[in-house]
Parts: C-alpha cells; structure tokens; sequence
C-alpha cells in the first residue's frame, strides 16, 4: 500500500541536527528537479524580501519564512514525520505510533511538497515554505514542474499494489495516476454526514485517523475493493464507487458526523 499526503502549511521549526542531505532523500529520480526548486528558492529569497513574499503569497505576519528559506541549504534538518504538522498530522500521531506501525509508515506514507515533490516521512529536511500552487519567476509553476519527474518516478514507487490518494486538488496536480496503476488507486473525500459537504477540519483530522487506523492494524488491503471492506471493519461508513472504465480511480467517499 502507499499512501498519498498532502503537507502541512504550518510545519516545527528544524531543529539543530544536521543540515540538509538532498542526495540522501528517498525516490533519488526526484534529484534534479528538487535542486532546481531548491537552488530558485533559496536565491529569490535571499535576494529581495517583498518580492519573495509575493512569489510565496505570504502576509506581513510570515515575514520570517522568507529568511528560513534563504537558510535552507544550512539550516538542521528532522524527519518529515516530525516537521509536518496541523490537523491531519496531528490525528495521524506519528510518534505515538507502536514500532511496527511506525515501519509501516515508513513505507507506505509518501508526502507531496512544492520544494521536494515527494518524500518519505523519514527523510531529513529542514522546515520550509513554498506550497505547490507557487510559480517562481524562472521555473514557473511548480504543479507542472513536478509532472514530467513524478510521472517517469511514481509508478515504480506505487509497485503493484492498492495506492490510497488522500492530497489536495493542488498536489493532486502533480502527479495523476495513470492506466494499470490508476485502477488500483482509491481517492478518497470526507462528507460532513449530515449536509453532505466537504468541511475542512472534519477532511482532515479523518483523514488522519484512517491512516492511523489502517497504519495500527496492520490492515494491507491488495485494492481499492479490499479497502472499502477494511475501512468499514474499522467503523468507517464508505461509500465507494467504482471507476466507469479502466484507467480511472476509485472514488471513495467517507462520511463522519464528528470529529473525535
């Protein structure tokens, strides 16, 4: 199973271990592109600081992100795991997991990024801002900056099989899921049950906990059908529908009356 993550907006602060390692990171066929963010990134910000903040469409208050991303090269560096943070984070637990759920997360957990277009939640980075909806002034937008890599790496990485998409519309964008691999994956929405809406905070914090429950079970459905069946002996209430024709995802729709 592998898992698709949104990252968080808000993230910890890097800490004081060892500084950036980019040719440690996991999915080494990323390498190129990551450098090639990360190289604009730390030079639009170390330059002029209110265009920066334009580029990155942050406010006056998050002044201070633009200097931590001038620092990127040298700043220490943590464990994704630890560095995402916010509602999703947050319900998933990552540190309270037991040791086998933790190994599973190791493998299966792959968080989508605008600076590292895809990494495990064990691999060190330092704290950073640059969501993927961001178009920096020489590479453009990062969604299809990231496309033509993922797409000759993901395939390899989502092996043969079920791959659970739980990111966002925008790094959605990045990688779309494709033929064989297409029919094995499950994008999945959280329905306020009773007006039948997406609600933020609900989307997230379940989101969170379905990993978290698939992650501390040691549940390893094969597909998305496997998966619907797993998901509601876990107390969840799916809907599923099924693609309409092959080289489509399933749609999966998770319905929740509360946030516990």
């Amino acid at each position: 199973m592998l898992v698709l993550l949104p990252p968080s907006e808000g993230k910890a602060s890097s800490g004081r271990g060892a500084s950036l390692k980019p040719e440690s990171l996991s999915l080494p066929g990323l390498t190129a592109a990551r450098e090639a963010v990360l190289t604009e990134l730390v030079e639009l910000c170390a330059g002029d600081e209110d265009k920066a903040r334009e580029v990155l469409g942050l406010s006056e208050g998050l002044r201070g992100e633009v200097a931590k991303n001038a620092e990127l090269r040298t700043a220490g560096a943590r464990p994704a795991g630890e560095i995402y943070t916010g509602v999703l984070y947050d319900a998933l637990g990552l540190a309270s997991l037991d040791t086998a759920a933790k190994r599973r997360a190791a493998r299966s957990l792959l968080v989508f990024s605008g600076l590292w277009g895809a990494v495990r939640v064990t691999d060190r980075i330092p704290s950073y801002r640059c969501s993927m909806g961001v178009k920096l002034p020489g590479l453009g937008a990062l969604g299809a900056h990231w496309r033509t890599p993922m797409a000759s790496v993901l395939p390899e990485v989502a092996g043969g099989g079920l791959v659970l998409d739980l990111r966002s519309a925008a790094y959605a964008a990045a990688w779309k899921p494709k033929g064989e691999v297409a029919g094995r994956t499950a994008s999945v929405r959280v329905l306020h049950a009773p007006t039948r809406k997406v609600v933020s905070h609900f989307n997230k914090a379940t989101k969170g906990r379905i990993v978290r429950s698939l992650l501390t079970s040691g549940t390893d459905p094969k597909g998305p059908a496997e998966l619907v069946e797993a998901l509601r002996d876990l107390g969840y209430v799916v809907e599923a529908q099924a693609p309409a024709k092959q080289g489509q995802a399933w749609s999966l729709d998770v319905l929740v009356d509360e946030v516990h």
